[in-house]
């Protein structure tokens, strides 16, 4: 059975580098974080608590669709928060068979979660701009969602069962 190549997607502080690495360890496949191939002005701006646009986006995604695309032979487990669909579609351009899963959680849930990361380059300050750019996996999207206020075996437990990994 061919291994998946999965974009771990959500706000920030939803748990996608952890969940990400958890799965791709079960899977045995790799595992990369879309954080670290955010240009240097990407980090700048959100340090300094500015939200990217769609300008700033495009050449980190072509970044993360070109990993995507380097791993769909052996598979592999990307995080990356993937808000809009047409992020979503520019992945998909990459490697078409990707799928995603969706870790949703309530803007309460998610602030707590952040609370308990501090240093993190992605300040508390941007979540109510990521819920306002969140849009939601559509019905003829490949993935599943999963809430992500239970720990994180379960989280993986619940992907495992689902898609059958």
């Amino acid at each position: 059975m061919a291994k998946p190549v999965l974009v771990v997607m959500g706000v920030s502080g939803s748990g996608k580098s952890t969940v990400g690495a958890a799965i791709a360890g079960r899977l045995r496949v790799p595992y990369e974080d879309a954080d670290d191939l955010h240009p240097p002005a990407n980090i700048e701006k959100m340090t300094a608590g500015i939200a990217l646009d769609d300008d700033d986006r495009f050449p980190w995604l072509e970044a993360v669709g070109d990993w995507l695309a380097r791993h769909a032979e052996r598979g592999g487990v990307m995080s990356c928060s993937a808000l809009k669909r047409k992020y979503r579609d520019q992945l998909r351009r990459h490697h078409p068979e990707v799928t995603f899963l969706h870790l949703q959680g309530t803007r309460e849930v998610i602030a707590r979660r952040q609370a308990s990361r501090p240093g993190h380059f992605m300040p508390a300050s941007l979540l109510d701009s990521q819920f306002k750019t969140l849009e939601p996996l559509e019905d003829d999207e490949a993935g599943i969602v999963i809430d992500v206020d239970q720990p994180v075996d379960k989280i993986v437990e619940e992907y495992a069962e689902r898609t059958g990994a």
